[in-house]
């Protein structure tokens, strides 16, 4: 929620609002809908979006299978990732689309893009030009380090009837 503003607004012409509801409302999406988006149909069906309209994007090498990042979509966003053959995704911090690569030449080419059996997201397979990541480095999870975890392994096969 935002704060009440200390003073009025000139933009409103004595409206209450500040200047980040102007930022804000300038920026805002819409929630898709058929109306307002040119997502085939029959793939926005099978979409479960959080409630933001979005649904999450894991980005995969198409050759080494390697895991690059995660982004985020909303029905336009899928649309241009399926007709154009380049990824975009919707910035949850900047509320705008953008592309990989527009501005550091590190694009990424789409191969293939598939929803998973609850409809909740996405595995876009691309070839990678460069750092898939803005720090620079191949992945975002490099970038983003290991977690202390405790280390799993599979529990030995039962011996077979006659052999113990």
């Amino acid at each position: 929620m935002l704060a009440r503003p200390a003073a009025v607004c000139r933009r409103t012409r004595g409206h209450a609002t500040t200047a980040r509801a102007h930022a804000w409302q300038d920026r805002h999406v819409p929630e898709p809908t058929p109306a307002n988006t040119a997502l085939d149909p029959t793939v926005a069906t099978r979409l479960k979006r959080d409630e933001h309209g979005l649904v999450a994007a894991v980005v995969q090498q198409h050759d080494s299978g390697e895991v690059l990042m995660l982004g985020w979509m909303d029905d336009e966003a899928v649309h241009r990732t399926l007709t154009s053959g380049r990824v975009t995704f919707w910035s949850r911090s900047r509320q705008e689309y953008w592309r990989k690569g527009d501005t550091s030449g590190h694009a990424q080419y789409v191969k293939s893009v598939s929803v998973d059996c609850d409809g909740d997201a996405l595995l876009v397979q691309v070839d990678q030009v460069g750092a898939a990541c803005h720090t620079g480095t191949r992945t975002c999870f490099e970038a983003g380090g290991a977690l202390p975890a405790t280390v799993g392994e599979r529990p030995a096969a039962a011996p077979e009837e006659g052999h113990r």
